[in-house]
């Protein structure tokens, strides 16, 4: 079993930033691609990023590109999300995943292991 936890996140202003982070612990010796979904009130939930265990493939919904950087340590084991230039729309609960087998694409909602989800909040 792996476990997802994150920090980071909170209130922000338009055009701020903010950090994500995922750390996953337990079962973590093998190669886990990992990533970001979020979910706003009312919407349905929506890919962010993902990034292959190498880091050597990453993608970004169109929305998020050129404002936000998916990278990953993996001597932590952890996972980041760099947001920029921040929009109300970007309001959301946002939500880590990790699967050993699948890559974390925007076609797939199914993955072995989710975060515990954090409120990123950007005011106008």
């Amino acid at each position: 079993q792996v476990q997802l936890v994150q920090s980071g996140g909170g209130l922000v202003q338009t055009g701020g930033s903010l950090r994500l982070s995922c750390a996953a612990s337990g079962r973590t010796s093998g190669n886990y691609a990992m990533g970001w979904f979020r979910q706003a009130p009312g919407k349905e939930r929506e890919f962010v990023a993902g990034i292959s265990w190498t880091g050597s493939a990453i993608e970004y919904a169109d929305s998020v590109k050129g404002r936000f950087t998916i990278s990953r340590a993996n001597v932590k084991n952890t996972v980041y999300l760099q947001m920029n230039s921040l929009m109300p729309e970007d309001t959301a609960v946002y939500i880590c995943v990790a699967d050993g087998v699948v890559p974390v694409t925007p076609q797939n909602h199914n993955y072995d292991y989710w975060g515990q989800g954090t409120q990123v909040t950007v005011s106008s």
